[in-house]
């Protein structure tokens, strides 16, 4: 009996001087915080009640872990889309999971990137794409070259994924 206590004794103080990794518990312990170590050292804690998501766009983790064809949500917007031009027409514009883009309204190709939760398009011709969720749709916000995403977009017409893959 005697030994079994010296051992649980034993194993305590070696529990209690180890160190917890950092992603195991915030600085003050509390459960339902999210708490991210900077590489400078210092924490910044988060409750998890006010996050909605986290998100990687475009970033060392991004590539660290390469999008599969069914991770959502940046996997939702792989494939070809049926959108608007703006004046009652219609084009495809075609997103790889590489980063590539095409256009079919000019033949003009392009790169994409997932950023704050939409697909962000930039064209080879200056011109500016981005596919938004809105509500329950996707819509295409059209950006003339000089424009900022965050501007008043030329125009906003529906946006439908003509290839949708699984999520």
């Amino acid at each position: 009996m005697r030994k079994a206590i010296v051992a649980a004794g034993l194993l305590f103080l070696a529990v209690s001087v180890v160190p917890a990794p950092s992603w195991a518990a915030s600085p003050k312990g509390n459960a339902g915080t999210l708490v991210i170590v900077f590489r400078d050292g210092h924490r910044q804690t988060f409750n998890l009640n006010e996050i909605e998501r986290v998100e990687f766009p475009g970033s060392a983790v991004a590539e660290a872990v390469p999008a599969g064809p069914n991770q959502a949500p940046r996997g939702r917007y792989f494939g070809k889309w049926e959108v608007g031009d703006g004046s009652g027409g219609t084009f495809y514009i075609t997103l790889k999971e590489n980063g590539e883009a095409y256009r079919t309204l000019g033949d003009v190709h392009g790169h994409w990137a997932y950023v704050n939760g939409e697909a962000q398009i930039t064209w080879n011709d200056g011109a500016q794409d981005a596919l938004r969720r809105v509500g329950g749709r996707f819509q295409k916000f059209a950006y003339a070259a000089g424009k900022l995403f965050s501007d008043t977009p030329d125009n906003v017409t529906d946006a439908h994924n003509t290839t949708p893959r699984p999520i």
